[in-house]
């Protein structure tokens, strides 16, 4: 429930925040007669979103049980590298987010509604896809339907009541450590989508190790225990988990989250190479 509470109040509010400058420009520039093409445009988004989800759901429910290791493993590898994408180019393009949207809109008022109803889908899917993929896959590796639900609806319910309170200046809160705190919370449930991944990946035979297990809790915490269910839904937590997937997703969270709380040696390097 954690982990897509974090997923889609994360992913939620940046969508949230890309609307509300939208729509806060077409308002302060005269324009609200094209609020209607920017809604249809988020609208669309939304669907496609929605779309994706399904579709993940009822291709995975209809394959072989060997295909299902393959489509939810090969899933989760794409997730994983589309959110760690994501939070990477909110740290660095959080600054100038306001001026690049106010630049499309200006460019999209010349050619019409369709311009800027496409301005919106593609300004909003993107947000919508990845929240839907790392959101199917975060499905998986939690296991329990009901739970991550109401962690979904949560997580959008409050991105979109915050995104109404800062568009309405209603209340203030520093984005960028907001961005930075959830960032590095998705990075850690990216971690654990990355160990299942790996998992699907043994059980198929393409990765060693499968019963190389580092811990096996098994006989005093039962995998559908409230404990284990709440640290799956948080951390990614298995009850039984190998070697490989340990250091790989190990590897994985030291590397991104040194990487991502140290944005300055980032930028030296950037500078450097420059």
């Amino acid at each position: 429930m954690l982990s897509t509470f974090l997923i889609a109040l994360r992913e939620g509010l940046e969508a949230a925040l890309i609307v509300g400058i939208l729509v806060a420009y077409l308002v302060k520039t005269g324009r609200t007669h094209l609020l209607a093409p920017l809604w249809i445009g988020v609208s669309l988004a939304i669907v496609a979103s929605l779309g994706l989800g399904g579709f993940l759901s009822f291709t995975s429910a209809e394959l072989t049980a060997r295909g299902e290791e393959f489509f939810a493993g090969t899933t989760s590898f794409l997730a994983v590298g589309f959110v760690t994408w994501m939070v990477f180019w909110m740290q660095r393009a959080a600054r100038g987010l306001r001026d690049e949207l106010h630049g499309k809109v200006d460019s999209a008022v010349g050619a019409g509604s369709l311009a800027i109803a496409v301005t919106a889908f593609v300004a909003v899917v993107r947000e919508g896809l990845e929240t839907a993929l790392f959101i199917y896959t975060n499905f998986k590796t939690v296991g329990a339907a009901s739970t991550a639900t109401v962690g979904l609806i949560l997580g959008l319910g409050v991105a979109i009541a915050l995104g109404y309170l800062i568009y309405n200046r209603s209340v203030k809160i520093n984005l960028g450590k907001f961005f930075q705190i959830t960032g590095t919370a998705l990075v850690v449930v990216a971690a654990g989508v990355l160990s299942y991944g790996v998992h699907e990946y043994q059980e198929l035979g393409w990765l060693p190790g499968a019963d190389s297990f580092i811990w096996d809790v098994t006989s005093w915490m039962a995998p559908d225990s409230i404990v284990a269910t709440v640290l799956a839904g948080s951390i990614g937590f298995d009850t039984t988990t190998s070697w490989v997937q340990f250091l790989i997703a190990g590897v994985y969270l030291a590397v991104v989250l040194w990487l991502y709380l140290k944005p300055s040696r980032v930028a030296k390097k950037t500078l450097i190479s420059a």
